[in-house]
C-alpha cells in the first residue's frame, strides 16, 4: 500500500485480517462515524482537516486489540500499521489515542520506547476525542469517561481528556461545561 490511506473497506478488511473481534470492529466503525461527524463540523468552522486520514485512523485505532486489550494495544497497533506499510500519520493516530495521550514520563514507567504518545495534530486529537466519546458503540457524555478514569485512579489521563474536550468544544464554538 506504501503510505497510501486505505479506504473504509480496506481498513475494515485490515481489522478482520488481523483477527479483531466483531465488537472491536463495531467500536472502530462507531468511533470513525463520530470522528467524521466532528471533523465535518470543524470543517464548517473553516478548519482544514484531512477527512480520509480521520476515517482511516479512526477505523484502525484499535487494531492492536487483536493481540491485547491492555494499554499497550496502541503500541502494538502502531507496529501492525507500520508492517502494513500505511502512512506514518495513521501510525501516529494509533499510537497516540490512548488516555488522550501518554506522557513521556508515563511511557517510561510503562517501559515503552522513548517517543511522543500525545496527540499532536488536529486529526490525531479528533480521533482520540471520538474514542473517548464512544463506549462500545454508544456516544456517551464526556463526564462519564472522565469519571471512569478518575475512579480507576487515572487522574492525569482524566485531566487530559477534560482538556481535549475543552479544546474540541472551543473549536466547535460550543460550551465545554
Amino acid at each position: 500500500m506504501n503510505s497510501e490511506l486505505p479506504s473504509r473497506e480496506q481498513a475494515i478488511a485490515f481489522l478482520r485480517e488481523n483477527n479483531c473481534s466483531p465488537p472491536v470492529i463495531s467500536h472502530c466503525i462507531a468511533v470513525a462515524n463520530y470522528a467524521l461527524e466532528t471533523a465535518h463540523r470543524l470543517q464548517s468552522k473553516g478548519l482544514a482537516i484531512d477527512l480520509t486520514l480521520i476515517e482511516a485512523g479512526a477505523l484502525l485505532h484499535d487494531i492492536g486489540r487483536s493481540k491485547t486489550h491492555g494499554v499497550d494495544h496502541s503500541l502494538i497497533g502502531a507496529q501492525i500499521i507500520q508492517k502494513l506499510g500505511l502512512s506514518k500519520s495513521i501510525v501516529n493516530i494509533v499510537k497516540r489515542h490512548v488516555g488522550a495521550g501518554i506522557t513521556a514520563a508515563e511511557a517510561n514507567r510503562l517501559g515503552w520506547p522513548k517517543d511522543d504518545y500525545t496527540p499532536q495534530t488536529l486529526e490525531e486529537k479528533i480521533v482520540c476525542y471520538a474514542d473517548k466519546r464512544i463506549d462500545n458503540v454508544d456516544v456517551i457524555p464526556i463526564d462519564v469517561e472522565i469519571e471512569r478514569l478518575q475512579r480507576a485512579g487515572f487522574g492525569a489521563a482524566a485531566e487530559r481528556v477534560r482538556r481535549l474536550h475543552v479544546e474540541i468544544s472551543s473549536l466547535l464554538g460550543e460550551s465545554h461545561d
